[in-house]
């Protein structure tokens, strides 16, 4: 078997992060087909020492590839996606374009990978808030159970994309230039992730909210506010958590320790605690700071931080390939 895979915005930053993933898990690829947008058409790609034409996403259809990982935003996926299924290209999608869809599954790997069958052919990556606060809260719901969660996210201008980045730069070197956000994000903090809706929350509180209800349980209570930071290296988020059922804490830490893709670094005396300084280009998601909250029963608070371009994005996609190449769904 021959695997063809497709990166769609393959020049964007998660495109680039795929790649790079890519080549750090050897992954076998015979054929890697690069596509993006008429302005990239004819650059070139590197992978593994080879290089590859940019193509435009017609082409890329009648290539006919095994999979098609979307890194190119909703409206490409919306558009794009049910074309190459049609085909039997399976879709990994990092964009919010099928996360709520009914008929499409939403995929952490560690924690939901196992419904996955052949039939799916457009499989949804969860937003990358959701996925490090899921990978950190999964142990926990599965031992414990959750009743509510209260997050607040810190989140890096890498999530915005390379615009937010030159926005950064510009105003750190004192020079003018395109504005990605409404207000200067140098030495600020804009509580202000994605549009704002009639309920009063922006869109990616509430996919914290939603996609968190269809991945783990329709019945728990979450609340969230979104927050954007000067930060280059990835995502942080404080979330506050009520169980079911009461704990031991350094019983549920061990929990924490033995999940795989998640490192526990959580050592107070030691100034030891999860940063985006340590999370920077890194497929785990770190936790720490964990503590019970005395002001309420059988609730704690938790510290979590991921690279949102890797986990939060490029890594989980390609997990999720690895995973449909290993149940053989596309042979």
């Amino acid at each position: 078997f021959k695997m063809k895979l497709a990166i769609v915005g393959i020049t964007g930053m998660v495109g680039k992060e795929v790649i790079a993933v890519l080549e750090e898990m050897n992954f076998k690829i015979d054929e890697l087909i690069p596509v993006a947008s008429k302005k990239s058409i004819g650059k070139t790609i590197q992978y593994n020492n080879d290089s590859y034409s940019v193509i435009g996403i017609k082409d890329a259809i009648d290539k006919n590839p095994d999979v098609a990982i979307f890194c190119a935003g909703g409206n490409t996926s919306l558009e794009w996606g049910p074309k190459f299924a049609e085909i039997g290209t399976t879709v990994i999608d990092n964009s919010s374009a099928w996360r709520m869809d009914k008929t499409k599954k939403l995929i952490i790997p560690e924690i939901n990978g196992d419904s996955l069958n052949e039939g799916d052919k457009i499989i949804a990556n969860p937003n990358c808030s959701t996925i490090q606060m899921l990978m950190a809260l999964f142990p926990i719901e599965k031992k414990y159970g959750i009743e509510r969660i209260i997050v607040s996210t810190y989140q890096s201008i890498t999530g915005t994309g390379m615009k937010a980045v030159n926005q950064l730069k510009n105003e750190y070197e004192g020079k003018d230039g395109e504005m990605a956000y409404n207000y200067r994000i140098h030495q600020n903090a804009i509580p202000h992730c994605d549009d704002f809706l009639e309920n009063g929350y922006t869109k990616e509180e509430m996919k914290l909210v939603n996609e968190t209800n269809k991945i783990f349980d329709s019945n728990i209570s979450i609340t969230a506010t979104a927050v954007r930071i000067p930060v280059m290296g990835g995502h942080s988020e404080s979330v506050n958590v009520t169980l079911k059922k009461s704990f031991d804490l350094n019983e549920l830490i061990e929990e924490l320790k033995q999940f795989k893709g998640l490192t526990v670094q959580d050592d107070p005396s030691k100034n030891l605690y999860p940063m985006p300084y340590f999370s920077r280009n890194s497929n785990e998601v770190y936790v720490g700071r964990i503590r019970e909250d005395f002001s309420c029963e059988n609730s704690l608070n938790l510290w979590i931080v991921s690279d949102n371009l890797r986990k939060g994005a490029a890594t989980n996609a390609v997990q999720i390939l690895e995973l449909v190449k290993s149940k053989g769904f596309i042979a």
